[in-house]
C-alpha cells in the first residue's frame, strides 16, 4: 500500500510520519515538496514511472496537488496541513480559502479519481462555540470566524468529491515538537510571580501523537473493512479550561523539577474579554467522541494523561 502524506513537518504530520510507517509505503511531502530526482530515490517510488515534473505539498498549488496524486497513485492521501493562524486568517481570507477548503476539494476530487481514501483533519471551530454540551457530528454547524468558515467549506467540498473519506474534528492540539500553549505557560511561570489565563473556554487539550495513532487505527479499519468513512470527532477525554489547563501544566512541572526556578505564586481566571482578538474564539469547544470510539473500537484516554507524558519530554 502507497500512503501519501502531505503536511509532514507540522505537529500531527511529524507524529503521522511515525505512525503510518508501518502501514505500507509512505510518501510524505512538507511544502517544498520534492524534485523528481529526490522522488525516484525513494523506496516508495519503486515501480512507478519516472516523474517529468516535482511532487507538489504546496496547498496553494491546486493544480500541483492533482498533479501529485495522479503521479503517486496512492491507497490513501492524508492531509495534515492546513493553514491555521486564526487571526490572521481574519484579514488573509483568499489564503486561508484556498489552503482549507479549495485544497480539501481538489484532493477529495482527485481521490476519487485514483480510487484513493482521503483523510482531511478539521476543527471544532465549525461551530458556534454555545451551549454546554459536547458538540456530536450531526450538529448544526456555525462557524464565528474566517477559519472557521474555511475549514467547514472544505469539509462540504470532501463530502461532495468523494465517498471514501474520513474527516476528523479535533480542537486544542498540541505536541512536544514546536510551540504550544503548555509551553508558554512553563516559560512564563519562570518569568512571572502572576499569570492570568482564561477561564470561560472549555475543552479537551489534544495531543498530536494520540492524533496520528488514532488516524493509523482508522485507516487500518477502513481498508480491512470498506466500511466507517464519514466525520467524526476526535478528542482527548475529559474537559478543562485554559486556565485550568495552565494550573495542571506549572503544578505537573514543578513537581517534576522542584528546583525549575519557578517565579510563578498565583494563575488567576480571566474572562475571553480580557484578551481581545481579530477573531473570535468559541466558549464551548467540547467534542463527544462517542461515535468514533464506537465505530472503530477505541478508548480515548484523559487529556492530562498525554499533557504529563508532554511536559515529561520537553522539561530540560
Amino acid at each position: 500500500m502507497r500512503i501519501l502524506l502531505l503536511g509532514k513537518n507540522g505537529q500531527v504530520g511529524w507524529e503521522l510520519q511515525r505512525s503510518l510507517a508501518p502501514l505500507g509505503q509512505l510518501i510524505a511531502l512538507d511544502r517544498d515538496g520534492l524534485t523528481p530526482q529526490q522522488a525516484a530515490q525513494l523506496p516508495a517510488w519503486q515501480g512507478l514511472p519516472p516523474l517529468d515534473q516535482p511532487l507538489c505539498g504546496d496547498l496553494s498549488d491546486l493544480a500541483g496537488l492533482a498533479r501529485t496524486v495522479h503521479a503517486v497513485r496512492p491507497q490513501v492521501i492524508v492531509n495534515a496541513a492546513a493553514y491555521t493562524a486564526v487571526d490572521k486568517a481574519e484579514s488573509d481570507v483568499a489564503l486561508a480559502r484556498r489552503i482549507n477548503a479549495e485544497a480539501p476539494g481538489v484532493l477529495a476530487q482527485a481521490a476519487h479519481a485514483v480510487g484513493a481514501w482521503l483523510v482531511h483533519y478539521s476543527t471544532d471551530y465549525v461551530f458556534n462555540g454555545g451551549g454546554h454540551t459536547p458538540w456530536q457530528e450531526g450538529d448544526a454547524t456555525g462557524p464565528l470566524n474566517a477559519y472557521g468558515l474555511t475549514k467547514l467549506e472544505g469539509e462540504q467540498r470532501i463530502l461532495q468529491a468523494s465517498r471514501q473519506h474520513l474527516i476528523l474534528r479535533t480542537s486544542w492540539v498540541y505536541a512536544a515538537r514546536g510551540g504550544n500553549f503548555a509551553k508558554t505557560m512553563l516559560r512564563l511561570a519562570r518569568e512571572r510571580e502572576r499569570l492570568t489565563v482564561i477561564d470561560d473556554q472549555f475543552g479537551a487539550p489534544t495531543g498530536a501523537e494520540l492524533i496520528a495513532d488514532v488516524t493509523a487505527h482508522c485507516i487500518r479499519h477502513l481498508l480491512r473493512t470498506g466500511e466507517g468513512q464519514g466525520t467524526y470527532h476526535l478528542a482527548a477525554a475529559g474537559e478543562t479550561t485554559w486556565h485550568g489547563y495552565a494550573r495542571h501544566v506549572v503544578a505537573q512541572a514543578q513537581h517534576l523539577q522542584p528546583q525549575g526556578g519557578w517565579q510563578v505564586q498565583s494563575i488567576d481566571p480571566v474572562p475571553t474579554t480580557a484578551f481581545p482578538t481579530p477573531a473570535r474564539r468559541p466558549h464551548n469547544s467540547r467534542l463527544n467522541t462517542a461515535l468514533l470510539q464506537s465505530i472503530f473500537g477505541l478508548t480515548l484516554p484523559p487529556w492530562q494523561q498525554g499533557v504529563d507524558r508532554m511536559l515529561a519530554e520537553v522539561l530540560p
